[in-house]
């Protein structure tokens, strides 16, 4: 698998981790925000702007906020890849057990940093309507 859509697929894991499991350890909160940049920028589903600072704020509080949470990613695909980063579309569902679904088209742009890493540095949300 590509390394871009690798960076997806394991973030969200933490991300499913993080906010669906009220037991998950420190340790995922601090893996998954050592993912992004500290220029990170977002923007959501609903327009608002957000920085690393804003990002880890919500993550630290949102320890097991949704328990039962599923997230499944497809559809990825590399818009551009060059030797400094890329940037990956994709689709995510979202859903909690007893609850609709919310789908969201994500746009995001992957630096790598001194040790080839891919970092999230900027990443667009627009939701989709429902399945």
């Amino acid at each position: 698998m590509n390394r871009y859509f690798r960076e997806v697929v394991d973030a969200h894991a933490l991300i499913r981790r993080w906010l669906g499991e009220a037991d998950a350890p420190d340790e995922v909160c601090e893996s998954l925000l050592s993912r992004f940049s500290p220029a990170y920028s977002m923007v959501t589903p609903g327009g608002l702007l957000l920085n690393f600072t804003a990002l880890s704020a919500f993550f630290r509080t949102q320890r097991g906020a949704r328990p039962g949470l599923t997230i499944d990613i497809d559809d990825m695909q590399i818009i551009a890849e060059n030797e400094t980063g890329a940037t990956v579309v994709y689709k995510e569902l979202q859903q909690q057990p007893g609850q609709a679904a919310t789908r969201r088209f994500s746009t995001v742009v992957f630096e790598r940093d001194h040790h080839a890493q891919a970092i999230w540095r900027h990443l667009h949300e627009t939701a989709l309507p429902p399945a």
